[in-house]
């Protein structure tokens, strides 16, 4: 493991974080990047630029040619990152760049379970690590099918975090439950990713419902874009994820990423 000033890793950080945004009486702040987008060294700036502003972790995109559960905005991102040279390599690269900039909020790398797969399991696991990943988010990774992985990310100390949907039922939630590291992703509605006007009105009843069945962390993603609908995540749950708007902000530079990430981390203040 490279040095940095980064004194936890894994499902430690990952804890450890959750824990500070608690003292805070907070729901923990978590940006979503892709690395190469609009090209490398923009995303790494723009990364670099949000951990400057105390945000608590980070999802770090791995563009994929399919993302299926990405929306228009992340997908053609990924895709223009994908078009520059950005490969599952560059990216472990990039995490260790990030460290080396004196980036140590937990970092888990999104991706999708193909280019894992062609590139190894186990060299993977072991490179992420290497590289300052604190853990994985894989969206076509259904838990029931994720053994291997599960098994080389717990030998690794690395996250492994699941989808809960809406339509998840209370079999589904306790499998996740069960597998879950981390924190479980919890997906605000049905579809892709992307930003939306409101939240569904039920939100409060199906979180309430979700913590019946499991104490594991939990992070909403799918649709925040706002400071009001960040500071509505404040005393809901653990954390949430913000990703569209923040790539959308990033068409044009580091700073207007910087900028948005700055007022959604503020309004939780």
């Amino acid at each position: 493991m490279m040095t940095t000033t980064k004194s936890l890793y894994g499902t430690e950080a990952i804890a450890a974080m959750f824990e500070k945004a608690k003292g805070q009486n907070r729901a923990a702040f978590l940006p979503y990047f892709p690395i190469g987008y609009p090209d490398y060294d923009t995303s790494i700036e723009a990364i670099v630029g949000m951990a400057e502003l105390d945000v608590d972790g980070f999802e770090i995109g791995i563009p994929f040619s399919d993302p299926l559960a990405d929306g228009p905005v992340v997908q053609a991102a990924t895709q223009i990152a994908l078009e520059k040279g950005i490969t599952v390599k560059k990216c472990l690269d990039g995490i260790r760049t990030l460290r080396a900039r004196g980036v140590t909020q937990p970092m888990l790398l999104m991706g999708y379970v193909n280019p894992i797969l062609a590139y190894g399991v186990e060299g993977f696991i072991h490179d992420a690590y290497e590289a300052g990943a604190d853990g994985l988010i894989i969206p076509d990774l259904p838990p029931d099918e994720a053994g291997s992985i599960i098994a080389a990310c717990e030998k690794a100390g690395l996250a492994i975090v699941f989808f809960i949907a809406p339509t998840s039922n209370p079999e589904r939630i306790k499998l996740v439950a069960s597998k879950a590291t981390g924190f479980i992703y919890v997906v605000t509605v049905t579809g892709v990713t992307g930003e939306r006007r409101e939240m569904p009105s039920d939100l409060k009843q199906f979180i309430a419902g979700l913590k019946e069945y499991t104490d594991t962390p939990l992070v909403l993603g799918f649709g925040i874009s706002t400071p009001e609908q960040a500071r509505s995540m404040n005393g809901l749950l653990e954390g949430f994820i913000v990703g569209s708007a923040l790539v959308r902000a990033g068409k044009n530079g580091a700073e207007p990423v910087r900028e948005l990430a700055s007022a959604l981390r503020k309004a939780l203040d």
